[in-house]
């Protein structure tokens, strides 16, 4: 009895328990009703439409005995054809017209990620967020690209008083136009969508810094020659096709969880192949002014130019053998453009490094459930599933190009100086003729005029 007497005093106890904590819980519901509701909201199943078949129908025709595999070799094959051809006809329409391909490249590469985002996130019902996506992206442009032509069209700027106005205060109509489309942002937040919102707003900003500042970096090192634009590209393109071809035919071991068909035979066959490859390009393409020149703006046509007198970085000079290469060719020297040694620096890293930027963009796409970013290309995907890799090349030259190749440029100076008042101009010249006597180079100079 007394057992009895005590369980059912622990069971009242338990109801009462129970019925506070569901009063409790009531209680704690409607208090967070609203952020409940905003979490609801908020939150979203990451699914993106799996894009169907994109093949050509006469390839479907033409290959249809084929199995899934070699079909796929094929298609990938005769694009990949297609889409060289296609490199070296804006190759020989100029830099003028590269520039226009990267800002195409640019804007594709942007919309494909960005409707990732939408996709992903159900955020097409968000109001005025596709309009300020683009807002932004056309702003970040504006500051780029406004410094890259304040830096190689100094003159011309100079020249025309609008243009002068503009560069004057570039940055800070950059500035101006980003913080109106900040303030656009806070004043279009709605209510039950604030982290859904933010989670774009982020998704913006990394695609930007992602795909404008690799773009920009482009630019900037086609301006130091068409070579050190066409080179490491066609590196990066030579190991993706070199490492799919040894991985096809000799891969047998799995080289990394994110890319299950990625191969170390591909990965290790992909890096020869790519130095050998960038050695022969850059032996080619030194001996052409047309690449190695920097591309220059001439006031006189209005146009680009590229004529120069090569550097010592593109002409031959002798290099001695190591004693082991000595004894197998019999060779004590040999001919070589300096730029094919820094040709092999920028294959390795198209090599090593490169295929990185392939696995994190396989990465991105795993953690969305999506096998491209787009269908663009049949058998190949998107524009960013084919530049994956170009983005982290063009950071790397752009460094390399400042750490390695660059020295002060005298043509920057001046612009500088050009800026500067009268007077201050004046000073300058004082100090470097006084500086020029000293040195004992001034009064050569004059004798020899």
């Amino acid at each position: 009895m007394t057992e009895l007497r005590h369980r059912g005093a622990t069971d009242k106890e338990l109801q009462h328990q129970n019925s506070k904590d569901k009063g409790s819980e009531t209680e704690g519901k409607e208090r967070d009703g609203a952020s409940d509701n905003e979490t609801k909201s908020d939150s979203g199943v990451p699914e993106v439409p799996v894009s169907a078949d994109d093949t050509p129908e006469v390839l479907n025709k033409a290959l249809s005995g084929l199995s899934s595999r070699w079909k796929n070799w094929w298609v990938r094959g005769i694009l990949t054809l297609a889409m060289i051809s296609f490199f070296f006809i804006i190759i020989y329409l100029g830099p003028m017209v590269l520039m226009m391909i990267v800002l195409c490249v640019q804007i594709k590469c942007f919309h494909e990620i960005i409707t990732i985002g939408y996709s992903v996130y159900h955020s097409y019902h968000l109001p005025w967020f596709r309009t300020l996506s683009w807002y932004f992206l056309l702003c970040v442009n504006y500051f780029f690209y406004g410094e890259t032509v304040t830096d190689y069209f100094f003159t011309l700027v100079q020249r025309e008083e609008p243009l002068r106005i503009l560069s004057k205060y570039h940055r800070f109509i950059s500035f101006a136009l980003y913080l109106t489309g900040f303030c656009m942002f806070v004043l279009s937040l709605v209510k039950k969508h604030y982290r859904l919102q933010f989670y774009m707003f982020g998704w913006t900003h990394v695609t930007l810094l992602i795909v404008v500042t690799q773009s920009h970096l482009i630019i900037h090192n086609l301006f130091e020659g068409m070579i050190w634009f066409i080179v490491p590209i066609s590196c990066v393109i030579c190991n993706d096709i070199m490492a799919y071809m040894f991985g096809f035919f000799f891969g047998r071991t799995p080289l990394i969880k994110l890319s299950p068909k990625k191969t170390w035979e591909g990965f290790i066959g992909g890096f020869f192949a790519t130095v050998v490859f960038g050695i022969l390009l850059s032996y080619v393409m030194s001996g052409y002014r047309f690449f190695v020149c920097p591309v220059e703006f001439n006031n006189d046509s209005n146009s680009f130019t590229v004529d120069c007198e090569p550097s010592e970085l593109f002409q031959l000079q002798d290099y001695g053998l190591p004693p082991v290469l000595k004894s197998i060719t019999g060779w004590t020297t040999v001919k070589l453009y300096p730029f094919q040694i820094h040709s092999i620096a920028l294959s390795a890293f198209a090599s090593i490094m490169g295929p990185f930027g392939g696995f994190f963009a396989s990465g991105f796409k795993r953690a969305f459930k999506i096998k491209d970013f787009a269908n663009t290309i049949p058998g190949h995907g998107g524009i960013m599933d084919r530049f994956d890799c170009q983005y982290l090349m063009a950071t790397f030259v752009n460094v390399y190009i400042a750490s390695f190749i660059r020295g002060p440029n005298p043509s920057k100076v001046i612009q500088q100086l050009l800026a500067l008042r009268l007077d201050q101009q004046l000073h300058i010249f004082n100090s470097l003729k006084v500086h020029l006597t000293e040195k004992g180079l001034l009064p050569a100079l004059e004798e020899a005029a």
